[in-house]
């Protein structure tokens, strides 16, 4: 389904970014010299009822809507990455990731195709996400970065609720994962996904949610998310083009996807790179590069909530 694209209004890197440039730079060598993030994880919330109305569901076997987002590669220079802000900048703010997906996704067909209600429409729990060429799976990918952005939050001072935590499992359907973030009233949230594009096509997209109700009050502050995440990745992975084959300077609305439909917290979809693209799909499987995306991920959101 094709959805109108939608060019943001981005103001130019100031003294503000620079700032927060900075103060980030604290914890680079750690890091850079290979610290991986810390495998432990707040417990999820409970669930809470989901805040849109429901029609009646399809007749059982009813297709599953399959839908493509935009994303982008980049080559990443270890030196240039930066982590999250010295300790305490963020305390008291909670964070929410979303890695796109899950590795068990692949062997539970008949759960993940159940129909959930996205906001919009009825449209299967989950799908399994897309994959390299090499069968390098973006539910791989989703979780190296939300891991790595975790532990650069966390160092940050911020509480981080993520939808999974490890690459084994099924689901939790894209309804769930919504609900895991709403209920942790997270300060803001980002969905973490790569995308299935034409093989020619590179360059990071932000999908950014439209009014529909239940996100109603979170569309100003998503778009304002979504400015901040693009200004981080022109600014600190500068190789990562915007998308040439989707969207409108890197940014795109999207009616269609729960996790943006559901959000009643400011919240963008980031796809990093295209995986059926075969520069972005090389630094898509590198660790350094899937740090990189978790420090650009978090200077933004330190941006952000830094107002």
């Amino acid at each position: 389904m094709t959805e109108p694209d939608r060019g943001p209004s981005v103001p130019g890197r100031g003294a503000g970014r620079s700032l927060v440039l900075a103060m980030i730079a604290v914890g680079v060598a750690a890091s850079a010299c290979g610290a991986g993030p810390s495998p432990s994880s707040p417990p999820l919330p409970s669930a809470i009822q989901p805040t849109a109305a429901r029609p009646a569901a399809p007749a059982s076997g009813s297709p599953a809507s399959s839908r493509a987002t935009g994303r982008s590669g980049h080559g990443a220079d270890p030196g240039r990455l930066a982590p999250a802000r010295s300790a305490s900048s963020l305390a008291g703010k909670i964070v929410g990731i979303d890695p796109g997906h899950n590795g068990g996704n692949f062997a539970d067909a008949s759960y993940i195709g159940h129909q959930v209600w996205n906001g919009r429409e009825w449209e299967a729990c989950d799908t399994t996400g897309t994959e390299t060429d090499g069968g390098y799976t973006e539910a791989q990918f989703n979780l190296g970065v939300a891991r790595y952005l975790r532990a650069d939050l966390r160092r940050a001072g911020a509480t981080v609720v993520m939808t999974r935590t490890s690459n084994d499992g099924v689901g939790p359907c894209i309804d769930r994962r919504s609900e895991i973030i709403n209920a942790a009233h997270a300060n803001v949230a980002v969905d973490v996904h790569a995308d299935s594009g034409p093989a020619w096509g590179r360059g990071f997209t932000i999908l950014e949610p439209v009014a529909d109700g239940p996100n109603d009050a979170v569309i100003a502050a998503s778009a304002r998310l979504g400015s901040d995440v693009r200004q981080a990745f022109l600014a600190d992975a500068p190789a990562m083009p915007e998308s040439t084959y989707i969207g409108n300077q890197g940014i795109m609305v999207r009616d269609d996807l729960a996790g943006l439909n559901l959000t009643t917290v400011p919240k963008i979809l980031v796809e990093c790179g295209n995986m059926r693209n075969a520069t972005d799909a090389q630094m898509l499987v590198s660790p350094a590069f899937q740090r990189l995306v978790a420090r650009t991920l978090a200077a933004a959101i330190i941006a952000f909530l830094g107002r």
